[in-house]
């Protein structure tokens, strides 16, 4: 699909034509070269599938207008000649078939162009989707939601023959049961984490603001403290609380219940057995700072760097429990402090072990 475009280089040791050509076939944004007669002399692939045009057809020579019914498009491609100025225009693209007796296709996205003057009157025309990175999030998170709810019921069919193999299993199988169990667990708080991200990520499933209220920080740590009291009991971790400066927020009880939950199972599943746990609720200005301290290795540099990505994990050699998270947890209280006007910090404590701060605004 060169065309006649190779006569626009011929200075000596300059670029080779034929790797520049290459290049512009393999770039991501779509590119049309247009003579001083307004004929196409070179189409990428990605200006063909922008287009709809089928790929094996022959448009050399062909004139713009023939070969994109667009004449918002052919106006932009003039005027940009006449000023020798880049022009920009928007269209939903019609493209006339390589042959008379196909039907047209029409494309199923808005196209945004930019015409670009040459010498000589030579025009490149990029072209580009104008689908949002908007539209494009929400394709993935109802992708992931979809998959999400497509896993839950194999993993709940599997949850319950592993039970009934729990039952009266012989020696060989012990282990490979209680290792199945395990892995099942872990994917069920995988599917679940992924969920509510989707429902954190998604504001017409997010009803955060409808259920706005004054919460108690310091009731909300000691509630969330009770759901992994058991798992803190068989390691002898016990739970120091700081509360002396707390102060209300204004937040979604539940959302904030999972976020506090999911700091201090964090700090469980990194502490040295018969250690503590810190929490301290501060005031600092308008935010409430929930500092959450464990006794443990603290972060590496790495970790610093990537821990509220999503299923990032950390070294496995750091953490003191067996339990294996879904690399979701910290990325799910991340979207909770957005969602309420926080943000969520992590560093190490100058004294050992790690120090994660959730900051959150205070209620008038």
């Amino acid at each position: 699909m060169i065309f006649g475009l190779k006569k626009l280089w011929r200075k000596p040791n300059s670029l080779d034509a034929e790797q520049l050509l290459s290049w512009l076939e393999d770039s991501p944004q779509g590119l049309l070269v247009l003579d001083p007669w307004n004929r196409l002399q070179h189409i990428n692939s990605r200006a063909r599938r922008l287009l709809n045009l089928p790929s094996g057809s022959l448009l050399s020579n062909r004139y713009l207008l023939e070969v994109v019914r667009c004449h918002q498009l052919d106006a932009a491609v003039a005027e940009a000649r006449r000023s020798n100025s880049s022009q920009r225009v928007s269209w939903n693209a019609t493209a006339v078939s390589a042959t008379p007796l196909e039907p047209e296709s029409i494309s199923s996205e808005p196209l945004e162009a930019l015409a670009i003057p040459g010498a000589g009157g030579w025009i490149g025309v990029f072209v580009q989707s104008c689908q949002s990175l908007q539209s494009q999030q929400q394709q993935q998170e109802r992708w992931i939601s979809d998959v999400a709810h497509e896993l839950r019921t194999p993993l709940t069919a599997l949850s319950l023959v592993t039970e009934s193999l729990a039952q009266n299993p012989n020696k060989k199988q012990v282990v490979q049961i209680e290792r199945l169990q395990r892995e099942l667990d872990r994917l069920q708080r995988l599917v679940s984490d992924l969920l509510e991200l989707n429902k954190l990520d998604n504001p017409s499933l997010n009803n955060t603001e409808s259920s706005i209220k004054i919460v108690n920080i310091r009731d909300l740590v000691g509630k969330a403290w009770q759901t992994i009291a058991p798992l803190a009991e068989q390691h002898q971790i016990d739970l120091v609380l700081e509360s002396s400066n707390a102060h209300p927020v204004m937040g979604n009880q539940t959302l904030l219940h999972r976020a506090l939950l999911n700091l201090l199972d964090n700090a469980l599943r990194f502490s040295p057995d018969e250690t503590e746990i810190n929490v301290k609720l501060q005031l600092e200005g308008r935010w409430q700072r929930i500092e959450i301290s464990d006794q443990g290795n603290g972060f590496s540099p790495e970790d610093l760097q990537h821990m509220f990505e999503r299923f990032y994990r950390g070294d496995p050699s750091r953490a003191s429990a067996k339990r294996v998270g879904s690399g979701l947890g910290l990325a799910i209280v991340q979207q909770i402090a957005i969602a309420h006007g926080g943000h969520i910090r992590a560093r190490n404590n100058s004294s050992g072990g790690a120090l994660l701060v959730l900051s959150l605004p205070v209620s008038p």
